[in-house]
């Protein structure tokens, strides 16, 4: 088992660290490969412009219930034995649910009677982008998924998220350039530079 004490300390000698706040927080790893996946992912989350960050959930709540049903943030976790949670709005009010990492993926445990396997990603952005209803390309084939809370049934819904800064013109084409499948087979033909810029963002959230 590898162990890495604080993130912050943990990634002092990552090439990944230049621009990066870290969730201040002790967490055991099981590999370097899961260790690789988080950084990347928080890289990724930073990038993304509604990763909130150290924001408790009582300030999600907060911040989450003026909104349409449907918006949604990511945030640090307050439990330390999870990394990630997804606060959203639902019909039912703000529901936080805690993005469960395993050795080499993340996903979402809606119901915790549910026996069946859950989609899991290497991503917590691409775990984001399935549970979206406009999603292209997913093969949710018109599922629908349910948040089981307090005896409550409710359905998850991720329509929109909510921004805590404001995206440059290059990140909002790469967005848009992601969200188009049909350019993933020419992006051979891209200019290596260009080629590097959307593999460090690959989701088009």
């Amino acid at each position: 088992m590898v162990t890495h004490s604080k993130f912050d300390s943990a990634m002092s000698s990552s090439p990944l660290d230049s621009n990066m706040r870290l969730p201040y927080r002790y967490k055991t790893f099981t590999s370097k490969t899961q260790y690789q996946m988080v950084l990347t992912t928080l890289q990724k989350l930073q990038d993304s412009g509604f990763y909130w960050n150290t924001i408790t959930g009582k300030e999600a709540n907060s911040m989450l219930a003026s909104e349409s049903t449907g918006t949604f943030l990511i945030r640090d976790s307050s439990d330390n034995r999870h990394l990630f949670t997804l606060s959203v709005k639902t019909g039912s009010g703000t529901k936080n649910l805690r993005i469960q990492c395993d050795s080499n993926s993340f996903y979402l445990q809606t119901d915790p009677k549910n026996v069946h396997s859950v989609p899991h990603f290497d991503c917590v952005l691409k775990l984001v982008h399935y549970y979206m209803p406009q999603s292209k390309g997913n093969t949710r084939s018109g599922s629908i998924y349910y948040i089981y809370s307090g005896g409550e049934r409710i359905p998850l819904e991720l329509i929109k998220p909510l921004s805590c800064s404001l995206s440059t013109l290059q990140h909002l084409c790469r967005k848009t350039v992601n969200g188009h499948l049909d350019i993933s087979s020419k992006r051979d033909q891209l200019p290596h530079p260009l080629k590097e810029f959307l593999q460090e963002y690959d989701a088009p959230i």
